[in-house]
């Protein structure tokens, strides 16, 4: 099969879907690999790189020409008008964004949207939503650490002693987890919410300390549960007790990281302004729900500013969008495992394209084929 990598093209994109390394492997299999001139740059992988492991350099026109087309972020207008009908996408293609995926399927693409795989054991190895959601908890923590005007651990010194930081971390999925083993391993003391009772056990064997709020209803404890290893909208009866709990822990805190998401849906605010306003001159906080908030701009909370780092009530408040794309080298050579991983089932081994009618994971990944959206 024919197989293009193109350069991506989204701004403060850095990643790329194809790496030397799972070149090679698409070439031991008998495919072609073509690679746009720089798609690799970025992510420390040079042409010279792709082209030591038989991948050919080409131009834009000729990737996106391609019978299979591997992308990490949607194509644009410009780039679909590339592309051919009947040519096969995989990438971050964004499920819940329908006029998007809508022109995919005008263009006649076959298309299969990595971040819609389930959450079950035979998909973790493609599982793009926690291989990027792991690096970027670890970058939330350096990059707070990097703005942090103190010291995370506790020092001694002749000079007297440095308090250890208190970091809280708000949401605990994949991001969270890596943010609290991240903090840990600087020395920080680390407490934890989540709206999910079972995630208890994961946070303490990482040394951090579980905020707890009791249910008080069968329907407080069925919404806790989540579906799919998400969260689930809570009761406001819950949300406004876990306020007032993570309210005082935030005020006491130097560091707080949210990463709270639901998919399909505004992130909720779990740090209001009055809460920023308690905490303490020179306090960091990270929001990796920056942008999905429902003004689009804000995040987990309101005074994020997408994309800028900003200073509110004495606070620096990190509103990064794309935690991943700043540590391009390894996000990316995780995204390219993720996406070998799922060629494995689409593409047989005489190299052509095919969409298996049982195979659960590729059939939550189709978002269009033959000119049809296939997801509503």
């Amino acid at each position: 099969m024919l197989i293009g990598v193109p350069l991506e093209t989204a701004q403060g994109e850095t990643r790329v879907a194809v790496t030397p390394e799972t070149a090679k492997k698409l070439k031991a299999q008998g495919h072609t690999v073509k690679v746009q001139s720089g798609a690799g740059v970025a992510a420390s992988a040079p042409d010279e790189a792709y082209a030591a492991v038989g991948a050919e350099i080409c131009d834009r026109a000729t990737a996106f020409g391609c019978e299979l087309v591997l992308k990490v972020r949607s194509p644009d207008a410009e780039e679909l008008a590339l592309m051919k009908p009947g040519t096969a996408l995989v990438g971050m293609l964004n499920p819940f964004d329908k006029p998007g995926l809508q022109a995919l399927a005008s263009a006649g693409l076959t298309a299969f949207a990595l971040e819609a795989a389930p959450r079950t054991t035979r998909a973790q190895s493609m599982d793009v939503l926690s291989s990027q959601a792991n690096i970027g908890g670890y970058k939330a923590v350096m990059m707070a650490a990097d703005k942090y005007q103190r010291l995370f651990p506790m020092l001694m010194t002749a000079a007297g002693t440095i308090k250890a930081a208190r970091v809280v971390i708000l949401g605990v999925g994949v991001a969270g987890l890596q943010a609290i083993a991240t903090a840990k391993r600087l020395g920080a003391v680390i407490e934890a919410s989540d709206v999910r009772p079972s995630v208890k056990e994961q946070v303490e064997s990482l040394g951090a300390k579980f905020i707890e709020v009791p249910y008080e209803t069968a329907e407080e404890k069925e919404a806790a549960e989540g579906v799919g290893g998400y969260a689930r909208p809570m009761p406001q009866s819950w949300l406004d007790r876990q306020k007032v709990e993570v309210a005082k822990r935030v005020a006491q805190a130097d560091i707080v990281i949210s990463t709270a998401l639901i998919p399909g849906r505004a992130a909720p605010v779990l740090v209001t302004e009055d809460m920023v306003k308690a905490m303490k001159p020179g306090s960091v906080i990270v929001d990796m729900a920056a942008g999905r908030g429902a003004d689009g701009v804000g995040g987990n909370c309101p005074l994020t500013e997408a994309g800028q780092t900003v200073k509110k009530h004495g606070v620096t408040i990190i509103g990064e969008t794309n935690l991943p794309a700043l540590v391009a080298a390894d996000s990316s050579s995780l995204y390219a495992r993720n996406v070998l991983d799922f060629l494995k089932l689409v593409v047989t081994k005489e190299g052509a394209l095919h969409v298996p009618a049982d195979d659960d994971i590729v059939l939550a990944c189709l978002m269009a084929q033959g000119g049809e959206l296939k997801k509503n």
